[in-house]
């Protein structure tokens, strides 16, 4: 229980530097749409190059940041040493891999579309080139259980890289997508040299800043990760980087940026998710070294805690949609109806996430390749088959589809090599309760269209009602009766 506590501190931890900085950057959108309108097909181009950006970024990880934490923790390796060679393995990396871009650039620029703007592809190849640097350094402080530091860095870049967009956009009055890109690569360059710390302890620790053998062994560990990460990160966003090529209208970018900012609306899912994998990583691996009986139990309830929030996150979004549209311009409101879908599909992939830990502590990583591949090969599939007739609706359904398929089949497969019993009656329990009170707030919405703010309070009615059966269910009555009793002592102040 008190892993559990300290799991659920750095996920808040952890989630926090991910929800504030993602909804400040939130604050971008309606700035960027704006400035650039829906029907130039601008805010397209930033959703299509940052969809690049994220795919090369776990390409440039290749699978290290999990290898680290597998190898630091075990009990016959030097956790040094291992930060060491991982730190100096992706520095040389990234390194390479600026120098080829900048060769081939031209080539590059011609296949994405940009031929008449290089300066976007290099900027973003750089970019993302420090930032895969950067991930060896933070997840450095989250082995090092230091989630305030890591916070703290986060929330700088996204504070600067919002500053620097505000300067640019409203006050000088700026119109150009690309400075977009230029203010990211100011902000991620400032915060490498926070890391002055972390990259004296790895460069200047003593010894060896490159173990060949340890490399070897932890690329063979690492490369089914990569193939998983690659699957993984093509699920989320394969339709940002293919609808251009697919969809047969004329107005492709302009189709992708309404669906770009749309599907912002649903991101909160994917913050929960990616802090929860932060936290989660760095958890399995040290309740592994404890008792194996103990560790399952933790495992369950770990699952448990993160689909019962993530319900909760779900019915929240969608009960207040009429207020976080605000977030985009109307121009952009057709493409509300992926959000969703969008959510949907992030919650089974974090839940697959969770799963995946069997592969990871019995050293069968492989399969984690495997599964991704074949949910990458769903995902893209859905998109070239659909996504001309149906536009960019396609791509949201594939999202559900691919991500519950792989969930489905990794929770078979772990049960055979490494089951966990997980409380699947509940949380089908759960599952259903939630869909039957999206579907009442759906009527809720036909029967008072044109009436948000009684549609609003009666969606506050639902959401209330189902944070209180999961608070009844499944919190301590004497934890209830404690908060109950402080509420009560406030009131009466």
């Amino acid at each position: 229980m008190a892993n559990l506590k300290s799991l659920a501190k750095d996920t808040a931890i952890y989630g926090m530097s991910s929800i504030i900085g993602r909804f400040l950057n939130y604050l971008l959108v309606p700035l960027y749409t704006a400035k650039i309108s829906a029907a130039s097909g601008g805010y397209g181009v930033i959703t299509n190059i940052y969809a690049y950006t994220a795919l090369l970024l776990v390409i440039l990880t290749y699978g290290m940041e999990t290898t680290f934490f597998r190898y630091a923790n075990k009990t016959d390796q030097n956790p040094q040493k291992v930060y060491s060679t991982v730190l100096s393995m992706v520095g040389l990396s990234s390194l390479l891999f600026i120098a080829m871009v900048f060769v081939f650039l031209q080539p590059i620029c011609g296949f994405m579309g940009y031929s008449a703007h290089p300066s976007y592809v290099w900027v973003m190849a750089v970019t993302v080139a420090i930032d895969a640097f950067q991930c060896i350094p933070f997840a450095y402080l989250r082995y090092k259980k230091r989630p305030i530091k890591f916070a703290a860095f986060k929330l700088l870049f996204i504070a600067l890289n919002i500053v620097l967009n505000l300067v640019y956009y409203l006050v000088l009055g700026g119109h150009e997508v690309g400075y977009a890109f230029y203010i990211n690569l100011v902000c991620t360059g400032t915060i490498t040299f926070c890391f002055w710390r972390e990259l004296k302890e790895g460069f200047f620790a003593g010894g060896k800043l490159l173990d060949m053998p340890l490399a070897k062994k932890m690329l063979s560990y690492s490369w089914p990760i990569l193939i998983l990460g690659i699957a993984g990160i093509l699920n989320q966003t394969a339709g940002y980087i293919l609808f251009p090529y697919v969809y047969k209208g004329n107005d492709a970018h302009a189709q992708l940026g309404i669906f770009g900012a749309a599907s912002k609306i649903a991101m909160i899912m994917s913050m929960i998710t990616q802090a929860f994998r932060y936290a989660y990583d760095p958890f399995i691996f040290a309740e592994k070294k404890k008792d194996d009986a103990s560790a399952r139990r933790a495992y369950s309830s770990a699952m448990t805690y993160y689909v019962l929030f993530t319900l909760f996150i779900f019915l929240a979004v969608v009960s207040y949609m009429d207020v976080l549209k605000l977030l985009i311009r109307p121009a952009y409101y057709p493409g509300l109806s992926v959000v969703p879908w969008i959510m949907a599909g992030q919650l089974m992939f974090g839940v697959y996430f969770n799963l995946s830990l069997w592969y990871k502590v019995t050293d069968r990583t492989y399969w984690g390749g495997i599964l991704s591949v074949l949910g990458c090969a769903l995902t893209v599939l859905i998109i070239i088959v659909l996504a001309p007739r149906y536009g960019f609706m396609a791509c949201a359904w594939a999202s559900v589809i691919a991500n519950g398929g792989v969930m489905l089949v990794s929770y078979f497969l772990g049960q055979r090599y490494y089951p966990v019993d997980y409380e699947l009656k509940k949380l089908g329990g759960y599952v259903l309760l939630t869909t039957l009170c999206y579907a009442l707030e759906w009527g809720i919405g036909r029967v008072l269209e044109g009436f948000p703010l009684l549609q609003m309070a009666l969606n506050t009615v639902v959401l209330v009602a189902f944070a209180l059966v999961i608070l009844r269910n499944e919190v301590p009555r004497e934890t209830l009766y404690q908060l109950r009793n402080k509420l009560r002592g406030v009131l009466r102040r």
